[in-house]
């Protein structure tokens, strides 16, 4: 693992050379204070993913917390398009001497995928499934609205968060669940602008139920729950919530625990006829949940990778990275996230919420 990420670290400060070298060979013809104006300002750049998370929980301005994730985060995208886009360019020159130019081509290219990732990312599809049902759901139906990593704090800000739960309430939810990392790296800027405040406005019948990610840890599991017990959320770790008759909302721990409760332990006090969801943020589990007959399991954390081309590797490692899928008697579905970490791209992904209408069918047909 370690000499993965000093590969990986190598690799990302070899493009950023590159890029670097090509960019002030072109810059030239242009005054050295010029040029050394725009080294400080790039190199500050390509390190401030670094700098902004190693100062995640540092008291200092908002707007320089913001803009140094915004721009760190941005930079790791724009290091891989660049690097590809000039590679490219620098082959097409040495087949054709006569083609010049080639940094600013690379350079319109990649901000022109840049702003396109940026649009997309700022338009979440609503993705509906429904789910047929011989158990006795109280009502006869129900509406549950899903989302998954939010990763409110320096990049999802609360405003981010009003717009999303107005998207929630246009969809008439009888429950919402929300299946992990609704908080990013610290829970300091969620805090200091409460924005889970938000979640007052969401129209529910039932309530709202979480279960813990990968990042809730990241930032600090005991400070996010003993925050999130002042919001209209209910946190649950490897324990069963029953809002209602019919329904069990079955929340594990994140894999992040490694001491977290098996599934079957969970559900040793289940009721039998009542209609189990899952909720378990890392999708490495859901063959657990078919053995458990569980009827729907929820997961989100891959993103689908987020951007191209580490879609086609989160499609790799796991079995199931995106999408609607069924493992024998259970429903299964995970998200690619309703937001993202990092930086602020959608690239040959989506973001989106998932909206589950659970139908019981007629007693005369069962």
């Amino acid at each position: 693992m370690i000499l993965m990420l000093l590969g990986t670290l190598a690799l990302y400060l070899g493009a950023n050379f590159y890029i670097f070298v090509r960019v002030v060979q072109a810059m030239c013809a242009l005054p050295l204070w010029l040029r050394v104006a725009f080294g400080v300002v790039y190199w500050i750049a390509a390190c401030g993913m670094f700098i902004s998370f190693g100062m995640r929980n540092v008291a200092m301005p908002e707007f320089l917390h913001r803009t140094l994730h915004i721009v760190g985060t941005s930079w790791l995208l724009f290091t891989l398009y660049m690097a590809v886009a000039l590679l490219v360019a620098d082959v097409v020159h040495w087949i054709w001497p006569s083609f010049h130019h080639g940094v600013w081509y690379a350079l319109g290219l990649t901000l022109m995928v840049l702003v396109a990732g940026y649009v997309n990312y700022r338009n979440p599809r609503v993705e509906h499934i429904s789910i047929e049902t011989d158990k006795p759901v109280e009502g006869g139906r129900l509406r549950l609205v899903a989302m998954s990593d939010v990763h409110l704090g320096y990049g999802t800000t609360r405003k981010d968060l009003a717009h999303y739960v107005d998207i929630v309430n246009s969809e008439n939810p009888d429950i919402v669940v929300i299946v992990g990392d609704l908080i990013d790296n610290s829970i300091l800027p969620v805090k200091k602008a409460d924005m889970c405040r938000e979640f007052e406005c969401v129209e529910t019948r039932y309530g709202i139920y979480m279960a813990a990610g990968n990042h809730e840890y990241i930032s600090g599991i005991d400070e996010c729950r003993n925050y999130l017990k002042t919001t209209p959320i209910h946190l649950f770790s490897d324990s069963v919530a029953r809002p209602l008759n019919g329904v069990e909302i079955v929340c594990r721990d994140d894999r992040q625990n490694l001491r977290r409760a098996k599934l079957d332990s969970l559900l040793i006090a289940s009721e039998t006829e009542s209609f189990k969801i899952v909720l378990d943020h890392q999708p490495n589990a859901i063959q657990e949940s078919q053995k458990s007959n569980v009827d729907l399991h929820l997961s989100g954390h891959t993103h689908r990778g987020q951007v191209f081309p580490l879609n086609l590797l989160t499609d790799h490692i796991f079995e199931q990275s995106h999408g609607y899928r069924k493992w024998g008697d259970t429903h299964a579905y995970v998200m690619t996230g309703l937001s993202l970490w990092g930086p602020p791209f959608r690239i040959g992904t989506h973001s989106e919420l998932l909206v589950v209408d659970i139908i019981a069918q007629p007693a005369e047909r069962n």
